[in-house]
């Protein structure tokens, strides 16, 4: 079988045991707030540690930069103008062939723990309407343990389902990410037990996505920050970015968050660290049990925040503080440990990646690469870039702030939709991206390259760059449900 880019996808670890596979998802964690990233104030010594142990994937980008887009494109292997999900809340059409299915039909053991985001079509998220997943189709093929739910970031007042819309509550006081820790810690421990069978975990963490206040974190972990000095970031602008989806109110930009992005900071930070120490015990789970050398351990996050910087918060924007997200790798005598790859990987590419590496099939609709020789330090052809698309974000559909991008090793370039703006980044000479390079002679050059290859990208996906609203009219009943994309009717 010849995968993307020409690769070969037949099972190259014929006649071994299959792999068990454990994938963690955090929820807005930025590429550069972790200990082994060089972050002087991060707490983070498992995951130092995990990197140590790992290939580290440092040029990894989400194709889609909020919660639902990436989503859909991790489980499928395809892009967001493939999967419809262009914002927020929609329900995804079920008629893909995704990463669950594959596993399940190689005798996997499928577990999900957390947050899905791809079925709930409401914005009432403690809603179990909204929030419940039921079984069947839905779920793209996990079928197996399910403590889940759409969308929910209160994490003392968190709550989840399992087969019925009765919702199950943690503990009173309870903090949700170990509460989601120990339930993954039995999974791993009844799953491994029957080793004729493997297994395959995703976890996916709400944190550190906000609400940033105080009382939604553990006061230990909030205390290991309290002295900290968290400042605005060196690009800090104090008039809100006008291609911003929302937030743009000049008051409410200086009276809430030009005060309030330190003490946010501080509780994201916490929030890190909590999740370093219930990774440390999946970690601590696996030594125990004698797996962890056949067991591929993935780290990574849906997209990363913006925390004023370039007068923007949160998410949906090509900017790397954004876009770009932590990504490890652990498969001891597999994957060469404490390595790098600067290999331009992209969300659609997790899911052949990983199917290469376990030596399972991947589906013929998928539109991501097979990366899994680069990842294990062979050589092999790679992207020359990553494609990102920035649809939409809320649940509203709001016109203005569309774009698409392309970036590479060393450059981003992006376009806005709605006048056609062009902004081109060194990323190396220029990491925090404060020059814009679009309309210096000496870069045009590069500028047409890459607007060359964006193109042929969206030519070759049926990309239209349309509107936020178009896809509401014409991908979407009016449910908000997805029942067209770009690559014709499901």
């Amino acid at each position: 079988m010849i995968g993307a880019l020409g690769l070969i996808t037949t099972n190259w670890i014929s006649g071994q045991e299959k792999p068990n596979l454990i994938f963690i998802l955090a929820d807005q964690l930025r590429h550069d707030v972790l200990g082994y990233a060089g972050d002087d104030i991060a707490i983070t010594p498992n995951l130092d540690r995990l990197a140590g142990e790992s290939v580290n994937l440092t040029n990894a980008v989400v194709c889609g930069p909020v919660s639902a887009a990436m989503r859909s494109s991790l489980f499928t292997g395809k892009y967001t103008s493939s999967t419809g999900m262009v914002v927020n809340e929609l329900r995804l059409n079920p008629n893909h062939r995704a990463i669950g299915h594959v596993l399940n039909d190689n005798g996997y053991e499928n577990g999900y723990i957390g947050k899905w985001h791809l079925y709930g079509n409401c914005s009432r998220h403690s809603d179990p309407e909204c929030a419940y997943i039921p079984p069947g189709p839905h779920r793209l093929g996990f079928d197996g343990e399910w403590k889940a739910f759409n969308f929910w970031h209160k994490y003392h007042e968190a709550f989840y389902f399992e087969d019925s819309p009765e919702k199950i509550f943690y503990p009173e006081g309870a903090y949700e990410p170990e509460e989601q820790t120990k339930y993954a810690l039995d999974f791993i421990e009844k799953s491994s037990s029957d080793r004729s069978k493997p297994f395959a975990l995703f976890l996916s963490y709400g944190v550190p996505h906000d609400p940033w206040t105080k009382d939604n974190v553990p006061e230990k972990y909030y205390n290991m920050f309290r002295d900290v000095d968290f400042s605005l970031p060196e690009t800090w602008n104090d008039t809100p970015d006008q291609y911003m989806d929302r937030f743009k109110d000049s008051t409410r930009w200086m009276d809430y968050y030009k005060p309030g992005i330190p003490e946010m900071k501080r509780v994201y930070y916490a929030m890190v660290t909590s999740m370093d120490e219930y990774i440390g015990r999946i970690m601590l789970k696996l030594e125990e049990l004698g797996i962890d050398d056949n067991t591929i351990l993935v780290f990574t996050s849906d997209h990363g925040e913006m925390f004023g910087e370039h007068g923007r918060v949160q998410k949906m924007i090509f900017y790397d503080a954004a876009a770009r997200v932590p990504f490890l790798i652990r498969w001891p005598g597999k994957i060469p440990a404490g390595s790098e790859s600067d290999i331009n990987i992209n969300t659609p590419d997790i899911m052949p990646t990983l199917l290469g590496l376990m030596g399972l099939e991947i589906p013929e609709q998928v539109e991501g690469s097979n990366l899994q020789r680069q990842v294990r330090g062979k050589w092999g052809r790679q992207p020359k870039m990553a494609f990102l698309q920035g649809m939409g974000h809320t649940y509203q559909w709001i016109d203005g702030s569309e774009w698409r991008a392309v970036r590479n090793k060393r450059y981003t370039y992006a376009r806005y939709l709605v006048d056609g703006k062009e902004l081109l980044f060194d990323n190396l000479n220029d990491p925090l991206q404060k020059e814009n390079l679009a309309d210096d002679p000496r870069y045009a050059r590069k500028l047409r390259k890459m607007k060359r290859y964006m193109s042929r990208k969206m030519n070759k996906l049926n990309d239209e760059f349309m509107p936020c609203s178009w896809y509401r009219d014409n991908w979407t009943d009016g449910n908000r449900v997805i029942i067209r994309a770009a690559q014709g009717d499901f």
